[in-house]
């Protein structure tokens, strides 16, 4: 049975590039999972009061607003099945309309019913970024956040981030489909950043997974000044890894997210395809 990843396009008020649409089928095809892409675009409400609609003809300009996001959700969407084609992964498409300010809970919503999500992270997209969130502490699913500007390479080498916590042994449990297929495990673990109940966690998670069939190593590293998310992705780069696991740190009130510093760092400066569990 195949799996299958989910892909939440944002339209409005800033869409996803194609890039975004690329790197989604390259990973899809690195998990061997299907793809449903769905392009989010938003019913705009018009609140405004009679002399506002006579001054601004506010009513016409929702309207272009909606055309061009659901031109651009088309967009997407046909790049997508396009970059699917080439790269011999199954797609599915779909366009819904949801009120604009419940776009990233209608995504949430909608990532339960799929293996696992694909977002594109685009450091100056803040509707892309609002979805992202959204689906890692709201949909129950792994998330894979895609860098617009790094392509999608081999996932034959996979880091792990470990510190022995419950959200990175969420994070490995929800990984294992995508370890069992890796050549080269590497498990990393920050030696420095906090106080750890077990100094040598890196080293248990190592053998027990060599024990269960998995290429796995531990490697243990310093932060020393350097911010930990910046650590742990700088070191997965160096290793040679196309993709870091670890677990999510965070929790949200609607808008208001309150994140781990880990999480918080790699969101602020995403340097290579992460998947985050909560």
């Amino acid at each position: 049975m195949q799996r299958q990843a989910f892909l939440p396009l944002v339209t409005y008020p800033d869409a996803n590039t194609d890039a975004i649409a690329a790197n989604a089928i390259q990973m899809a095809a690195c998990l061997d999972a299907g793809l449903h892409a769905l392009a989010l675009n938003p019913d705009i409400p018009d609140v405004s009061s009679p002399l506002a609609r006579f001054l601004t003809n506010l009513p016409d300009l929702i309207g272009k607003a909606e055309e061009t996001s659901r031109k651009r959700g088309d967009h997407l969407l046909k790049k997508v099945t396009e970059e699917g084609k080439k790269a011999g992964v199954e797609v599915t498409t779909e366009a819904l309309r949801y009120n604009a300010s419940f776009l990233p809970e209608a995504a949430a919503t909608l990532a339960r019913y799929h293996d696992c999500v694909l977002c594109g992270w685009e450091a100056s997209n803040m509707t892309s970024q609002m979805v992202a969130e959204a689906v890692i502490f709201g949909a129950g699913r792994p998330t894979i956040l895609l860098p617009e500007l790094s392509p999608v390479g081999s996932l034959q080498h996979v880091a792990v981030a470990w510190d022995g916590s419950r959200v990175a042994a969420r994070a490995l449990g929800d990984a294992e489909h995508l370890l069992r297929r890796a050549g080269t495990i590497s498990v990393l673990t920050v030696l420095d950043e906090k106080p750890l109940s077990d100094k040598e966690a890196g080293e248990r998670l190592a053998a027990g997974l060599k024990a269960r069939g998995f290429p796995a190593a531990a490697v243990n590293i310093t932060a020393e000044d350097c911010p930990i998310a910046t650590t742990l992705q700088e070191r997965a780069l160096e290793l040679g890894a196309g993709l870091l696991v670890m677990g999510a740190f965070g929790h949200t009130r609607v808008r208001d997210f309150v994140l781990g510093g880990a999480t918080q760092g790699v969101l602020d400066d995403l340097r290579l395809p992460v998947m985050l569990s909560h």
